[in-house]
């Protein structure tokens, strides 16, 4: 079949709580933890969330340990303290950790370039390939947009290296060191040299060096470890005003950016690890100055107006190395997000107060963020904020924008058009040397869309208007409609195929297929 260019943007029953561990001190600073448990239990709840697990760490003891909510909507079995969630990008944190190891042995340096342990890494421009550092590659400074090749890894049967090497036909949006680009390819890459160096795996590493030491015997950095006695939520998506379960996808070969599953009682010991900057029980994992480099903010964000009035005690805002970085009520907050299909974290730390949190929860939703936000008021005695009341008013309005963005999308179609070719003229195999072939076939009378070697990315399509058609993803229910555009040449022939399927889950971007095969 002919093969021809593709341009692709956009992508990107709550039951009563089972387990509760409280310390017999009820109160840290001014965080009561029984009224704090009932907050949780009716914010969840008003959330609609399926199911979440939380756990507070102070003075390196476990304070708080909870779960509430079900693990999958259509078993209804409850979630607990030991639950699996995916972590997703907390693994970042994970994978900067691995990299101090080897920092303080001496075998890496964080400035060193990648291509000295990954000759063949290639990016947009020479110069940057050959200057780009570990250092780099941990703070998103690369110059390449947020998500931008998301799609190289997700869903995708490539390998990690084979990632890496098709990342090499990205566009950037900054100039190299000049902006903020959260990439996961990039960690990634930060990953891929801890085998070089080691001679073991990235996943190897994870487990020699952080998981059997600290007792996380449950953790694990892929999802074929899972078992039928596996005690794992579903994440969810909601569809038609219900929550359906999701199935969980293969990170495999993004690995050491996010594929990372684990339990709040897990968890904790990783925070300890992490407020005892390198040392858990008396145990070096890694140096003081390893922590401190890792907690110093290497790439700045502009604070904005809008950011003071929200937050009046925010002044400073950035990324270290594979932690999120700004002050609040005074003292440095550190912190990340993970979202993974159907489930969202938070991991956040008050170092100076020797004080950390995970929540886990299995639906999307920006709760976990809300939620340290009303914890650390309550500890640190702040006026009273109702962040989760305000997140879900947020919350409501995004979604009416949502709405409304539809709405004026359905005005905007042209009615009694029909498409200008038969067709059997669209079909064929549309291509480039990024993200490789997507097959357009006729199926029943009805065009079918398959983004391969994304094998989750297929549906048919529906005529919208003139040549643009739309689509719903078959195995991807929680992902709302997009279009699929056809797009003619000269001589009055399909040349070229551009995809728009928004995500709200993810925001992959720069699905670009712009190179004729």
């Amino acid at each position: 079949m002919k093969t021809r260019k593709i341009i692709c943007s956009g992508l990107l029953i709550p039951i009563l709580l089972l387990v509760v561990s409280l310390s017999n001190a009820q109160e840290y600073g001014r965080l009561n933890l029984e009224k704090l448990d009932s907050y949780i239990n009716n914010a969840y709840q008003e959330w609609e969330i399926p199911g979440m697990a939380i756990a507070i760490v102070k003075d390196n003891e476990l304070i708080f340990e909870k779960a509430y909510g079900v693990k999958n909507t259509q078993t209804g079995k409850a979630v607990n303290t030991s639950t699996i969630f995916g972590i997703a990008s907390n693994t970042k944190a994970m994978t900067a950790a691995a990299l101090a190891i080897l920092v303080d042995e001496g075998k890496i340096s964080w400035d060193d370039p990648v291509q000295k342990y990954l000759p063949t890494f290639q990016l947009y421009k020479p110069y940057v390939s050959a200057n780009m550092t570990i250092r780099d590659l941990l703070c998103h400074r690369s110059g390449l947009k947020t998500f931008s090749g998301d799609l190289l890894w997700y869903g995708s049967n490539h390998s990690r290296d084979e990632v890496i090497r098709r990342a090499s036909y990205l566009e950037p949006t900054y100039d190299f060191r000049s902006g903020y680009g959260y990439s996961n390819i990039m960690f990634l890459t930060a990953g891929q040299i801890i085998p070089v160096v080691t001679g073991k795996s990235w996943d190897d590493f994870i487990r020699e060096k952080f998981f059997d030491p600290l007792g996380m015997v449950n953790s694990s950095t892929s999802i074929k470890t899972f078992n039928k006695s596996t005690d794992k939520v579903m994440g969810h998506s909601k569809v038609e005003g219900k929550m359906h379960p999701v199935p969980w996808v293969d990170w495999d070969n993004i690995a050491p950016a996010g594929s990372v599953n684990s339990s709040v009682k897990e968890m904790s010991k990783w925070i300890m690890l992490q407020l005892g900057r390198g040392t858990y029980q008396d145990k070096e994992f890694f140096s003081r100055s390893s922590s401190i480099e890792m907690w110093t903010m290497n790439n700045p964000f502009k604070v904005s107006e809008a950011s003071m009035k929200l937050w009046p005690s925010k002044h400073f805002s950035g990324y270290g190395l594979g932690w999120s970085l700004y002050d609040y009520h005074g003292k440095l907050v550190v912190t990340h997000g993970g979202g993974l299909e159907g489930q969202i974290s938070r991991v956040l730390l008050v170092p100076e107060e020797n004080i950390g949190m995970v929540i886990l929860t299995n639906s999307i939703n920006s709760l976990p963020g809300y939620l340290a936000y009303e914890i650390m008021d309550r500890y640190f005695g702040a006026p009273e904020n109702d962040w989760s009341s305000f997140g879900l008013n947020r919350a409501s309005k995004r979604k009416e924008a949502d709405n409304q963005r539809i709405q004026k999308d359905i005005e905007n179609r042209i009615p009694n058009t029909q498409a200008s070719l038969p067709l059997e003229s669209f079909t064929g195999i549309y291509g480039g040397e990024m993200y490789g072939n997507t097959k357009v076939s006729l199926e029943n009378g009805q065009l079918m869309l398959d983004l391969l070697p994304t094998p989750i990315y297929k549906g048919y399509l529906t005529h919208w208007h003139f040549n643009t058609f739309q689509i719903i993803l078959s195995d991807m229910p929680g992902l709302p409609p997009g279009k699929v555009q056809f797009l003619l040449d000269a001589d009055g022939k399909v040349s070229e195929l551009k995809i728009d399927i928004p995500n709200p889950d993810f925001d992959f971007t720069e699905l670009e297929f712009l190179k004729k095969k």
